[in-house]
Parts: structure tokens; C-alpha cells; sequence
């Protein structure tokens, strides 16, 4: 699964470790999110689309654009 959710934290003006307290994980988390090593959780994947005021579909999708 890819995600654009650096695009998105820098076009909201966080820093890795500002998201990461907004949402209650480890800046590792946020970071392992973003390079794709990590998928998150449906909650957590929700609470980002919230804070982000967007659906989760635009921050995380297919790799083959499914």
C-alpha cells in the first residue's frame, strides 16, 4: 500500500513529531507509516483522514492504483 501522508503532514504545516502527538504514536510510527514499512490500523488510518479533513482513500492506496 503507498500513502501520501508526508505530502500531506507538510501541506498541514506538522512536523513527523507534531503528527505523532496529535495522534497518539511514536514519531517511529509516523515515520514507518510514510516510507510504507507499516500500514496502519483502521482507527488510526480514520483518525488521520479526520485531521486531515479528507478520506482515507486519499491518503492511503493500492500500489497497483486498485
Amino acid at each position: 500500500m503507498d500513502n501520501k501522508l508526508k505530502e500531506l503532514r507538510e501541506a498541514h504545516g506538522y512536523s513527523q513529531d507534531q503528527l505523532a502527538k496529535q495522534l497518539d504514536v511514536s514519531r517511529q510510527t509516523i515515520i514507518s507509516i510514510e516510507k510504507g514499512r507499516y500500514n496502519p490500523s483502521l482507527p488510526l488510518a480514520l483518525q488521520m483522514g479526520r485531521l486531515f479533513d479528507t478520506h482515507v482513500e486519499n491518503i492511503f492506496f493500492l500500489k497497483d492504483g486498485s
